[in-house]
């Protein structure tokens, strides 16, 4: 044989072993890479770089908007307003294998969308819920969901990293950061030097309450962002929300908003107070505030996001609302 059809038929051997990936004689497969990441719960060996991603509850739209390999979701229509048309058109293609609830998990669906990875995002309480040995027949499975409404911002963070989607996190908290620098230098004048009050969507109209929210809650948190300080805090922390805010009756509003400056309120995505906080507005004790009577009121919409994308929302709907304040 000659020395260039040696080196051919060394060459040929050469590509058919990197073609076959290095298997045995036996057919298996090189095994998948794998890393520890850290839970609440302890260490999970997930795949170092996931393929087929379930995610359920707030992982949801933080997978959507960070480009996961998604192969199957949970239910999560109190996000679709916040949705782009790209995210919408991602949610309505993947296949639901979960309602809105824990409780409505399809554990056979999951099965079905064979994934390699399973991103739970509910709150720790509700995972009693949640066959959570069944699933991890299925998949390794890692738990993050929320804590403190403020904490989406890591929470999310972390979802991203599990699911090998960082660079796509990292671009979207990007664009928050430097609009909310933007807003930031915009109200520095304005916003700082006023003691502000919320009301949140929380509030319980039979039971006559209503709903306070302090920095670092659902409706204040992404305004603490550009210089908004929302004074007081809980009379009695109870750990997750009940750190950040509180449900007083109806009769304490002039107690616990006589000293605002201004007062922000929560409102639904097409800007319509929901029913907690109409109940307030109606009330004939609001229309006593001095804030309310010195027209410093403003509603807020997109209180409820959860993600950097849907932050750029809020951010956007926190300017709508407050720019009288910087109005010459």
């Amino acid at each position: 044989m000659s020395a260039g059809r040696k080196l051919g038929t060394a060459l040929l051997l050469a590509l058919t072993v990197a073609a076959t990936g290095c298997a045995s004689t036996t057919g298996k497969q090189a095994p998948v890479a794998t890393r520890a990441f850290k839970t609440a719960d302890g260490e999970v060996t997930i795949p170092a770089k996931p393929q087929r991603v379930v995610a359920t509850g707030y992982a949801v739209p933080a997978l959507i908007e960070a480009g996961a390999p998604l192969a199957g979701i949970s239910s999560w229509k109190r996000g679709l307003p916040m949705m782009d048309a790209k995210a919408r058109a991602a949610y309505d293609k993947l296949p639901k294998v979960a309602g809105e609830t824990a409780a409505e998990t399809n554990y056979e669906a999951i099965a079905k969308a064979k994934p390699d990875l399973i991103v739970i995002g509910v709150p720790a309480p509700v995972l009693a819920d949640i066959d959570l040995k069944r699933l991890r027949s299925i998949a390794p499975v890692v738990t993050i969901g929320p804590t403190l409404p403020s904490a989406w911002r890591e929470l999310s963070q972390r979802q991203a990293d599990a699911a090998g989607a960082l660079a796509g996190f990292d671009t979207v908290k990007a664009a928050y950061d430097a609009k909310a620098t933007e807003l930031k230098k915009k109200y520095e004048k304005a916003l700082p030097p006023l003691k502000l009050a919320h009301v949140g969507a929380y509030g319980q109209v039979d039971k006559g309450s209503f709903h306070r929210e302090f920095n670092g809650s659902w409706g204040t948190n992404i305004a603490n962002d550009i210089g908004a300080n929302y004074y007081g805090q809980v009379k009695e922390k109870g750990g997750g929300s009940k750190d950040v805010s509180e449900y007083p009756s109806i009769e304490e509003l002039p107690a616990a908003l006589t000293e605002a400056d201004a007062v922000t309120y929560s409102v639904a995505a097409d800007g319509k107070p929901l029913p907690a906080v109409q109940y307030v507005l109606d009330s004939p004790l609001w229309k006593q505030l001095p804030a309310v009577k010195a027209g410093k009121t403003y509603p807020i919409r997109y209180t409820e996001a959860a993600t950097y994308g849907q932050a750029l929302l809020a951010l956007d709907a926190l300017d709508t609302s407050l720019a009288p304040l910087v109005k010459p």
